[in-house]
């Protein structure tokens, strides 16, 4: 009953935002997607400024933003603060987080320290979800591979439809073991989805794009970048493109770029990737 009557919400969330022109057959709607690795606020300079950051992201206009590397009270490398949150409120857009870590706080009555993704969207988020992707923890010794969240779906009620955008941030090590097993349930869970949704899959993968442990996403999914050249990390002097907007079929990729503005460059050490996309009507 839960569910049935969050889908009827959505249904008339979109209807309600969806223009005249929108509901004839094989009408698409504009939306501009940014995936940006905030590293915690801080650019290659290691300084936390969030109003760096926030005008990093304003500056591309985005519609829907996929972070990753949030810290929400996690330390004093964020001045304890809730980086998500106060982005939100200063892009003045919805925002949800999705803790890849949640810790104890360093004091009784204190908020819990905690470190994920976020997604931020100028459209209502109707439904999140914090998914679990296999994970080798950072924070435990002699970790083992083992299920944990971070993996975070947000379902948007953009103009004209829904859309089902992920934000996720894939195992950073050379061996590529702990990715591939990581795509493997990044696949499940994108396969759960009604059919037809419309799919986008945000973030940093920590692999190049021909990297054969992320290939089985290209099956599903379509590199909005595709072959153009432009990199994004590190952020002074990019020499490879580890993150993403992937999206589903049916979604066009009008025009996607890596902004290479002083922002850009300066507010975290990776360099946002921007997309510009086509999403058709319809498809809850």
């Amino acid at each position: 009953m839960k569910r049935a009557a969050v889908f009827l919400l959505s249904l008339l969330i979109v209807v309600g935002l969806a223009p005249a022109s929108a509901s004839a057959h094989g009408f698409s709607v504009p939306l501009r997607v940014l995936s940006y690795n905030i590293h915690a606020g801080a650019g290659e300079d290691n300084v936390y400024d969030l109003s760096r950051t926030a005008a990093a992201i304003a500056s591309t206009h985005a519609d829907v933003v996929g972070l990753q590397e949030v810290d929400v009270h996690w330390g004093a490398r964020s001045n304890w603060d809730d980086t998500a949150t106060a982005l939100g409120r200063r892009l003045h857009m919805f925002v949800r987080f999705a803790p890849i870590y949640s810790l104890d706080p360093p004091a009784a009555g204190q908020p819990r320290r905690e470190f994920g993704v976020a997604i931020l969207s100028r459209y209502p988020i109707v439904s999140f979800t914090n998914h679990e992707l296999t994970r080798l923890s950072t924070q435990e010794p002699n970790p083992t591979p083992k299920p944990a969240p971070g993996f975070g779906e947000a379902v948007i009620a953009t103009p004209g439809t829904l859309v089902h955008a992920y934000v996720t941030h894939l195992d950073y090590r050379s061996d590529p073991a702990v990715r591939r097993m990581q795509v493997a349930d990044t696949l499940k869970i994108l396969a759960e989805d009604r059919k037809n949704a419309r799919q986008l899959l945000i973030g940093d993968f920590n692999a190049a794009p021909t990297a054969p442990e992320i290939a089985p996403l290209w099956t599903r999914l379509t590199d909005t970048y595709g072959t153009a050249a432009g990199f994004t990390y590190p952020a002074g002097t990019p020499t490879i493109r580890i993150d993403y907007v992937a999206a589903s079929a049916g979604i066009t990729a009008r025009h996607a770029v890596v902004p290479d503005s002083f922002l850009a460059t300066t507010a975290s050490d990776h360099r946002p990737m921007l997309a510009d996309l086509s999403v058709p009507v319809g498809g809850l």
